[in-house]
């Protein structure tokens, strides 16, 4: 086995976790929409502002009109699905395996870029600091059920042309987890990259064991903005995997009807694709949810954990690219009831329909606010859904026939062996609360967050990830200072 590798093969992840949920659409309606998603590219089409993108198109035999209005033949979309990689596979900063995208794999990590947090100390929202980033980040790197991080904080205290390398940086830091990273600029790409080819020895160490996924919004998917665009580019040229996700916003910059956003969506996903293929054939590509989120038309707020979306899930699988989710978050503005109903459900309804990157754990107020004491509730309801979705193993020891016999009616189980052999297959939680009311009562009577707060707070205190060598923190930081 490879030494790089070797590390990590034990881990529960690596089961396919093989969901119970009904298929929501039927192959008719899975067949109309992608016939839906193939008409608005080849008929209304798309505009692209970016030049290269335009003649990589021409040059494949789209119609091109206006200047950058492209209208993509279905032929040239099938192709890409046949050339797009089904399975990517992620490694740590370590070099070991990490994670693999495509199946029923599903991995789960924070999101990028809040504003604010809700303070540790004071429980008062607050303008988010450099120094959440990197409690965050090492928070994520020492949760067991988190398996990814990304920035989770846009830091106020750095200029702005600085906080993207500033986040980069810190991830390197504080991680060895996998790091999905984010950017306004093409410019932000090429620095993430530079930085994390230091971090792995150089850019060819970081082809061969990627640790590292370039994440991408568009405005929409009609409109297909100069940075972003170059930002697919330059990881699809190194062979580096990119998640595309055009803006979907329903009843704004997509139809308010769920059939009609999807179609929509899906022609965003399948023009992204193609570009990619057209850039590096075989370049691996993540797309997310085609439905995208609901505009409450009362308030005018983008809807965070409304179930409107389930249906995307069959359509984005259904060719078998790998596919980014958004769970573990919330529209409640605090920590409350609401929150921890909205997280459990949509980190269900994610896990159900087989997303295999799941982002965002841990957000309130519509992705304005993160808690970390959210993310520490997010990465003990992961776990309690993992152990959920396992297959259940019957073998000659678990159906435990003989010693059925043996114990009959008259005698009870718990002085058994195999009750001590198997006393810890079931779950476990470390902060949801087990005990009698009593003992609950001797012990503090402690609330969730309270217990949330105090884990947290010894994490960031204790946790370190393996540092990196001194050399090569020196050059990253020169990266992020430049």
């Amino acid at each position: 086995m490879n030494t790089k590798q070797g590390a990590a093969e034990n881990r529960d992840h690596w089961a396919e976790y093989h969901p119970v949920g009904y298929p929501s659409l039927s192959d008719d309606q899975l067949y109309l929409l992608h016939e839906a998603g193939l008409e608005i590219m080849a008929r209304t089409g798309m505009r692209f502002y970016d030049q290269e993108a335009v003649d990589l198109f021409i040059k494949a035999g789209a119609q091109v009109t206006d200047g950058n209005l492209v209208r993509i033949p279905p032929h040239l979309v099938e192709w890409a699905l046949r050339t797009a990689p089904k399975s990517i596979t992620i490694f740590d900063r370590l070099g070991r395996r990490a994670m693999i995208l495509g199946g029923h794999h599903t991995y789960f990590g924070p999101g990028s870029d809040c504003l604010h947090i809700y303070d540790l100390d004071s429980r008062l929202r607050r303008l988010a600091v450099l120094e959440d980033v990197r409690r965050g980040v090492r928070l994520v790197d020492a949760l067991a059920n988190l398996d990814f991080v990304m920035s989770m904080y846009l830091p106020s205290d750095v200029p702005e042309s600085h906080y993207e390398r500033r986040q980069m940086a810190v991830m390197l830091q504080e991680s060895t987890k996998p790091i999905v990273f984010v950017g306004l600029e093409a410019a932000s790409t090429e620095r993430a990259v530079s930085m994390a080819s230091a971090a792995a020895g150089d850019l060819e160490s970081l082809q061969r064991y990627p640790f590292v996924i370039n994440y991408v919004n568009t405005v929409s998917s009609f409109k297909h903005n100069e940075e972003s665009v170059r930002r697919l580019f330059y990881a699809a040229e190194r062979n580096l995997p990119t998640v595309y996700a055009p803006g979907k916003l329903r009843g704004s910059i997509a139809p308010i009807t769920v059939a009609g956003a999807m179609a929509l969506g899906h022609a965003g996903h399948l023009a992204g694709l193609v570009l990619s293929q057209l850039t590096r054939e075989g370049s691996p590509f993540i797309q997310s949810n085609p439905v995208g989120s609901a505009l409450d038309m009362r308030t005018m707020v983008s809807l965070y954990a409304n179930p409107d979306g389930a249906h995307g899930w069959n359509l984005a699988r259904h060719h078998g690219i790998p596919v980014f989710g958004t769970a573990g978050c919330s529209d409640s503005k605090v920590f409350d009831a609401q929150a921890a109903g909205e997280v459990a459900l949509t980190l269900f309804d994610n896990l159900l329909n087989g997303a295999n990157l799941i982002h965002d754990v841990g957000y309130l107020d519509c992705a304005m606010t993160g808690s970390l004491e959210l993310v520490a509730f997010c990465d003990e309801v992961i776990g309690w859904l993992r152990h959920y979705f396992r297959p259940l193993e019957i073998t000659e020891e678990t159906l435990a026939l003989d010693l059925i016999h043996q114990i009959g009616p008259d005698g009870n189980f718990i002085e058994s062996r195999h009750t001590l052999r198997h006393v810890r297959d079931d779950w476990q939680p470390r902060l949801f609360d087990r005990l009698d009311f009593q003992r609950w009562a001797d012990r503090g009577a402690t609330t969730f967050q309270a217990r949330a707060n105090a884990r947290v707070r010894e994490i960031i205190e204790e946790h370190r990830a393996e540092p990196l060598p001194a050399d090569v923190a020196r050059r990253i930081q020169a990266l992020a200072e430049d």
